[in-house]
């Protein structure tokens, strides 16, 4: 049986900004439905990382490609690109307009509906907690349907229920089809939520597989994965 194509390749990705390296030749497939968890120490490239994904910017060199190649994959910046003093539903239709949604209307209706939002609609962003101010984050990045969603540190401004929640939408965006790839300090949201985890260490990919194969690899036993997160750093130099 012949494998499914990835939604996305990256090939060789390589940042560089002047003598600083940021990436080297980072290079990995994603399938639809997968949750992907990109983490590493500060300054390992993952923001750089994400961002080429979603085509902010350009790497210095490599590729990103896949079925979805012209449908831009979708991004969700760690500082909100939101209007606070528009309401939920202006700031949707303005970024599908933006995206160039051939049914703005639609599209906004449909956002609103999944994530949840129907009843804020009306409602200026400045007001709403930081969980629902997150999730019209999220919502902008999905405006355009795309077949992949680039997620900077999400839940790095709320609390323990707001991330919950959050986590529950996306593990629906995830069982619904959508290829979701995600930067995260909390790395006991890797264990519980990722089904993919990829480690970076001064702009090289270390390591790639599931979470569980990573607690296998820096010896196993009862550890958490925060702990054999640091360790396999550890044992690599890099902590």
């Amino acid at each position: 049986m012949n494998r499914v194509s990835p939604v996305l390749s990256a090939r060789d990705l390589t940042m560089r900004y002047g003598e600083r390296v940021a990436l080297r030749e980072v290079s990995f497939d994603v399938d639809a439905g997968e949750l992907v968890a990109i983490v590493g120490p500060n300054g390992a490239g993952k923001t750089t990382l994400l961002s080429i994904l979603a085509g902010v910017q350009s790497p210095s060199s490599g590729t990103v490609s896949g079925p979805a190649t012209g449908a831009a994959i979708g991004w969700a910046p760690q500082q909100s690109a939101v209007y606070s003093k528009l309401t939920v539903s202006e700031n949707l239709r303005l970024f599908a307009r933006l995206e160039g949604v051939a049914d703005p209307g639609g599209a906004v209706a449909r956002m609103l509906e999944q994530t949840g939002l129907s009843e804020r609609a009306d409602e200026r962003v400045q007001r709403l907690s930081g969980g629902n101010r997150q999730r019209v984050n999220v919502a902008l990045g999905l405006i355009g349907d795309p077949p992949a969603l680039a997620l900077d540190e999400p839940t790095s401004a709320l609390d323990p229920g707001q991330r919950q929640r959050l986590w529950e939408f996306v593990g629906q965006l995830a069982r619904d089809g959508t290829a979701v790839l995600f930067s995260t300090h909390h790395l006991g949201e890797v264990r519980s939520y990722a089904t993919r985890a990829i480690v970076l260490a001064d702009g090289e990919l270390l390591f790639d597989g599931a979470p569980s194969d990573l607690i296998a690899a820096s010896g196993g036993g009862e550890r958490d994965f925060e702990a054999a997160f640091v360790a396999f750093l550890r044992e690599r130099g890099h902590a």
